[in-house]
């Protein structure tokens, strides 16, 4: 094996390890209800303190600028094994409580050297298929997400910790494995601090829409993700059923991601983004309204959900990576990630309050706004001079 093809395997490995901290916290939900009483607000918290911990990680490091001033490997190794003690402890406090959902806000943080990190390594090795090595690295995000829901289905009866232990295991190893893989030859590194560079984000109107493209499919993407395992949990009548669904929905995505990166390589960036967004956003539509409808029937339309939602997110990172400067990629990819994951952690404490009021049937109606918002993000974006970067001209 090359060392291309080894160091971008480590790298995806790596990255489907460690990211499964990330839904450690959604995957003990059912097991943490049997031993505490949990409300709707803790359930929820319990899963945006992740993504606000995350935002938090995410500014904090595109300021300082670190996966551009230091070897990235050292900085997702450092953010891996932070995230593994962070759910380790979890296990030591109360089911729910305060503590809980601080390590919870801190595994998050940690996580943010992980992700963003993990986008610009796997661009070191890009030779004019960014969107497809992408693809393979929000791929492995999709799985690290699902894993816990597989974790919990592997240790079923041992209580809600198995997901926090396994996840943490996970991330140790992880860890290990990215100080393997190699800096690839369009890597750069070492530039100096400057934390005005986050602005480039905002002054320069390519990069602007491609922001705000992703913002349109990030206030859709992490609250479904994180409140369909519990609309299947009220759909099936036994929990088996529902993890496994939950988990095949999720997990799924990884395959609309890769197939998106290769499809938007040869037809387009703003293309694919956007027929993924339409085909996502008429999902949250309709979904609901299956709740009573038979599994044969829920089931595929899920699915579908599970591979549309996820699969246009690489293509907004290589956007941001093919018009940004080479030297700023990384702080680039960086603040994008955080400013979506800022939404992320809002909508997902919105919906309950929502699906207590309108029920299940209507419950992800709302999620549908940020793919219209997306689409017309992306087509500003597609209209513009600047986007002949994208995939090689193909827009």
């Amino acid at each position: 094996m090359g060392s291309r093809a080894r160091s971008l395997t480590l790298i995806i490995a790596a990255q489907v390890l460690a990211l499964s901290v990330w839904f450690a916290g959604t995957a003990a939900l059912p097991g943490l209800l049997v031993a505490g009483e949990l409300g709707r607000g803790s359930q929820a918290a319990l899963t945006s303190s992740v993504q606000t911990g995350f935002v938090l990680g995410a500014l904090i490091s595109a300021i300082l600028g670190l996966s551009d001033r230091y070897d990235p490997r050292r900085v997702f190794a450092a953010g891996a094994i932070a995230a593994a003690f962070a759910n380790l402890l979890a296990t030591l406090v109360e089911p729910g409580g305060a503590a809980m959902i601080a390590l919870r806000g801190l595994a998050g943080a940690s996580l943010a050297l992980v992700y963003p990190v993990g986008m610009k390594l796997a661009m070191g090795w890009a030779k004019g298929d960014a969107g497809w090595l992408i693809g393979l690295l929000v791929g492995a995000l999709t799985l690290g997400s699902a894993t816990p829901f597989a974790f919990t289905l592997l240790s079923d009866g041992t209580g809600w910790q198995a997901p926090f232990f396994l996840s943490a295991g996970a991330a140790f190893l992880a860890a290990a494995m990215i100080l393997m893989a190699a800096n690839g030859p369009a890597m750069r590194t070492g530039v100096r601090f400057d934390p005005g560079a986050i602005f480039i984000a905002f002054r320069d109107p390519a990069l602007r829409y491609a922001n705000l493209g992703y913002l349109g499919h990030m206030w859709e993407l992490y609250a479904m993700w994180a409140w369909v395992p519990v609309f299947l949990h009220a759909y099936f009548a036994d929990a088996f059923p529902a993890d496994l669904t939950a988990f095949a929905v999720i997990a799924v995505g990884a395959l609309g991601c890769v197939a998106a990166g290769r499809a938007a390589d040869r037809h387009g960036r703003t293309a694919i983004t956007m027929l993924a967004m339409a085909v996502s956003g008429a999902c949250a539509l309709v979904s609901g309204f299956l709740f009573g409808a038979p599994a044969w029937l829920l089931v595929p339309v899920m699915l579908v959900w599970g591979i549309s939602v996820i699969a246009d997110s690489a293509q907004f990172s290589a956007a941001i990576a093919e018009l940004s400067p080479p030297e700023r990629s990384g702080t680039l990819l960086t603040l994008q990630t955080a400013m979506g994951f800022a939404l992320t952690a809002l909508l997902i404490q919105l919906l309950p309050l929502w699906i207590d009021f309108a029920g299940w049937t209507y419950a992800f109606i709302p999620l549908a706004i940020g793919p219209a918002f997306g689409i017309w993000a992306m087509a500003r974006l597609r209209a513009r001079p600047e986007a002949v970067k994208l995939a090689g001209g193909r827009r």
